[in-house]
């Protein structure tokens, strides 16, 4: 999974990844169903990994998903996170902000969402929209977004210091992919509560978005809070990179389950 992460600002450009990328998995093979194999033994493991981070309490993790409309982020928490104990996991989804939260810092209302000790939280968009949306629909001046990529490093830098481990990840895929998707939305009356008019207008932003994007990843990726570029065309390849990532960034921090607080020689069940 090396090879999705960002770990060089200068050069960096999201034009040398492939969203269409499949890594050892042919998808002209049997390449989606190895995938659906390794994410079911991939999701046991990640199950066993949160209970031992909940049990532990010293540990928390935060997953940031941020990507461009039908990018997949709902889909990817159903999967990876697909029978993975609710206690101590939690999902923040952050829509417009209200008038209240307008009003406040940017990061007021992320920083009572972030995990606390023993919680595993993902964030279904972030922080991170403060300098995409409001970049590209102009909605404060560009000193003031462009400062917020300092103040996001030194933000997600003091959650690590207090002990939280950071993974954000960029599901990318292609105008062609965002398409489809949204045609299918379109075409399908189950699908249209999904889908708004503004998002063809969104869609005509593709380009400043990809640029602001770039931007945003290349200003807040350190080596304490990186950046992931998951492939996202083939929703199954999708999965697989973000829980490998997930279970490796877990394995890592040597989970182990406490003892017992009391002293159990000679407890027998009567």
């Amino acid at each position: 999974m090396e090879s999705y992460r960002v770990t060089k600002k200068t050069g960096f450009k999201l034009s040398k990844f492939d969203p269409g990328d499949t890594g050892e998995l042919d998808p002209h093979q049997d390449g989606k169903r190895k995938a659906k194999a390794e994410l079911a033994e991939l999701n046991a493991r990640l199950d066993s990994l949160q209970e031992r981070l909940y049990a532990d309490g010293h540990h928390k993790l935060l997953v940031v998903l941020q990507g461009m409309d039908t990018a997949g982020k709902g889909g990817t928490i159903r999967r990876v996170f697909e029978g993975v104990n609710p206690s101590g996991v939690r999902v923040a989804a952050f829509k417009a902000p209200s008038e209240v939260e307008l009003a406040h810092d940017f990061l007021w209302r992320i920083h009572p969402e972030v995990p606390r000790n023993g919680e595993l939280v993902i964030f279904d968009r972030s922080h991170y929209e403060d300098v995409l949306i409001v970049r590209v629909r102009e909605l404060v001046p560009e000193e003031r977004w462009r400062a917020r990529y300092r103040h996001i490093r030194e933000f997600e830098q003091m959650l690590v210091d207090e002990g939280t481990t950071i993974v954000k990840f960029f599901l990318h895929i292609s105008r062609d992919e965002q398409a489809e998707r949204l045609q299918a939305r379109l075409d399908d009356p189950q699908k249209h509560w999904k889908f708004r008019l503004s998002d063809l207008a969104e869609r005509k932003l593709w380009d400043d978005y990809q640029v602001a994007f770039e931007d945003a990843i290349k200003e807040t990726s350190t080596p304490s809070a990186p950046w992931v570029i998951v492939p996202a065309n083939r929703k199954w390849y999708r999965d697989v990179v973000v829980c490998r990532t997930l279970v490796e960034t877990l394995e890592k921090l040597d989970l182990e389950y406490p003892p017992s607080p009391d002293d159990l020689t000679g407890a027998e069940i009567s």
